[in-house]
């Protein structure tokens, strides 16, 4: 019945990744597990890093901020499509759709950003540590966080805004379980949609900026870890610097793949898979890659739990 008056409608059909119903449950519950799973990992760092006296360097600030983007990412994504699956609609309406993409563009910009300023903060520590309280000091750090929920706003803003003026014609069907960009440009009726390309293009060349000063980061990092006389203080650095190199090795090449590979009418299996890498793994997986490579937040969380069962 949705599919025959979806033309009739001011919203869009969300497609998934099967018509099949046994496939649909299924799928909304493993997304379902994956939510709370994330949820929960990123409620836990955001509590002991802003409760424990011990994480309260500017490290731990700034990954108190990733875990709050993480959590809202997986909020803006995740509950609709579990709520439209299980009530077998996967219907959007125009306003919905508009809101996803503003949050979705603002807070994967502001991850972005942030990933950017952790580096920086592991350059500082790795290759200036007697300047490290000077250059990361409270006020700075606090300046930096602004800057970075602020350029999330101005691009989702944006982005938003000029997907706003592009008319939709034809079957409203957008194949994928969001409303992803690059499917709802395919549904505009003229060239109305060069505008938001235009403005995808400008966003392109500043994370690419930030994907520059990254790598020039670690590479004075694993320069200078490589020239330390002891093994333990490589070990320390290492333990610290390659999960968040991992994390933005992940969350740059999947979304990059998403959005320079020209979307097709039926998207492929692989094209789902790299959508839910860069949407939902990366806010998931972080709290676990950055907790177990970490002491310090392993010995927080085991003398939490032990509190825990010492006062059941």
């Amino acid at each position: 019945m949705i599919m025959e008056n979806i033309t009739t409608m001011s919203g869009f059909l969300l497609m998934g990744f099967s018509d099949n119903r046994e496939l649909q449950i299924l799928q909304a519950l493993l997304f379902l597990v994956t939510y709370l799973v994330g949820s929960a990992g990123n409620f836990i760092i955001i509590t002991i890093t802003t409760l424990d006296p011990q994480l309260k360097s500017p490290m731990y600030y700034f990954l108190k901020h990733l875990s709050i983007l993480d959590l809202s990412s997986l909020s803006v994504t995740v509950p609709q499509y579990v709520d439209s699956s299980l009530a077998r609609s996967g219907y959007i309406s125009y306003e919905q759709c508009m809101l996803q993409i503003f949050f979705f563009t603002c807070f994967a910009w502001d991850e972005m950003a942030i990933l950017t300023v952790m580096s920086y903060d592991r350059y500082v520590a790795v290759c200036l540590p007697l300047h490290y309280e000077v250059i990361m000091s409270p006020r700075k750090c606090t300046w930096a966080l602004a800057a970075v929920w602020l350029s999330g706003g101005v691009s989702g803003t944006l982005y938003t805004a000029s997907t706003l003026s592009i008319r939709f014609c034809g079957d409203r069907i957008i194949h994928q379980f969001f409303c992803d960009v690059p499917q709802v440009l395919k549904l505009s009726c003229s060239n109305d949609y060069l505008l938001t390309i235009g403005v995808a293009n400008i966003l392109s060349a500043v994370a690419f900026a930030c994907f520059i000063g990254i790598v020039i980061s670690y590479v004075h990092i694993f320069s200078t870890v490589l020239r330390m006389p002891s093994a333990e203080s490589r070990y320390k650095v290492f333990s610290t610097c390659l999960p968040h190199l991992f994390v933005v090795s992940l969350f740059l090449s999947t979304s990059t793949f998403a959005y320079l590979n020209p979307t097709a009418d039926s998207p492929t299996a692989l094209e789902f898979l790299f959508s839910i890498l860069y949407t939902v793994l990366p806010p998931t997986i972080n709290p676990v890659i950055y907790s177990l490579r970490n002491e310090t937040i392993k010995s927080v969380v085991r003398k939490l739990l032990s509190s825990t069962k010492f006062t059941v």
